[in-house]
């Protein structure tokens, strides 16, 4: 393995980490303040604690490469829109979700964007799909089963907005893979950053009541949210990508929803039932399944 894949993976790795721990400082903060509120204070504290290192990547850049072009300042605003609608309603479901569901489940549903990522290339004909992947998509269709379908046949309003959040990530992976080699790290998170903010307060303001007792209340959780899983964790999800194959990055970043339970459990003392332990298990399967064994290509 090359150094620059290996150095990748690992950081692929504390990105997962970081975001699995995020579920459960996610859930925490929902006690205090609306969903909107959290994710648009979050937001706007990852683009201060990224302002610094922007404003000094710009002029290291001035004194590199004068010739930054028009269309290049053109292409980079575009991108920056397009991959923040998706983060932005990503992680707006993700967080309204977290309302009625529990870390360790948000954790794995949300994974699921790992086996929708090759089918929605597939669909929109960006890359071939490959057996396994439809294989490791029965599983985790199986294990989305067992742990949100009740006997009743019915899942859990809270488990059907994080099925539509993993929806988004996946769109949001799709689009940080074909573009994230044209641009700066730091200047995407910080685009990033400022957009979710200022559409997240927007809809906090309208629709929730934003007061400060609850903010000082959700203080630490909006601050890891903010500084290590918008902040840090994003940026280094496109520096990481911009050295990983989508689908290898994919698989690093599954493992979020492992350390998702693992958070929900010693943090937040969540229990999973033997029915859903199960489900987690297959929908883990399913995503290992539709990565490692990609070899045998259907057209």
């Amino acid at each position: 393995m090359k150094v620059e894949t290996l150095k990748s993976d690992l950081i692929l790795l504390l990105v997962a980490f970081i975001w699995g721990i995020a579920f459960a400082a996610q859930r925490s903060g929902m006690e205090h303040v609306g969903p909107f509120t959290f994710n648009g204070l979050r937001f706007f504290l990852a683009s201060l604690t990224l302002l610094p290192f922007l404003l000094f990547q710009k002029q290291d850049q001035r004194k590199q490469d004068n010739n930054f072009k028009k269309k290049d300042r053109a292409g980079l605003i575009k991108f920056g829109i397009v991959s923040s609608l998706f983060l932005f309603a990503g992680i707006s479901f993700q967080q309204a979700g977290l309302v009625y569901t529990t870390a360790g489940k948000a954790g794995f549903i949300t994974g699921l964007y790992v086996v929708i990522v090759p089918i929605i290339g597939y669909i929109f004909k960006l890359h071939q799909t490959t057996i396994s992947t439809w294989a490791g998509a029965l599983l985790a269709a199986l294990g989305m089963y067992l742990l949100s379908v009740t006997a009743k046949f019915t899942i859990s309003f809270g488990d059907l907005l994080i099925l539509i959040c993993s929806f988004c990530f996946a769109g949001h992976v799709l689009v940080i893979a074909n573009f994230a080699n044209r641009y700066k790290a730091i200047t995407l998170s910080f685009i990033q950053s400022i957009i979710c903010s200022g559409l997240s307060l927007i809809i906090a303001f309208i629709v929730e009541d934003v007061n400060m007792k609850g903010i000082i209340d959700a203080a630490i959780p909006i601050f890891y949210g903010g500084v290590f899983s918008s902040a840090i964790a994003y940026s280094l999800q496109i520096y990481g990508q911009k050295k990983s194959h989508p689908a290898h990055a994919s698989i690093i970043m599954s493992f979020e929803s492992v350390f998702a339970a693992l958070a929900g459990w010693v943090l937040l003392g969540e229990m999973i039932s033997g029915r859903g332990f199960m489900g987690c298990v297959l929908i883990l399967t399913g995503i290992l399944v539709s990565q490692l064994f990609s070899k045998k290509r259907i057209s």
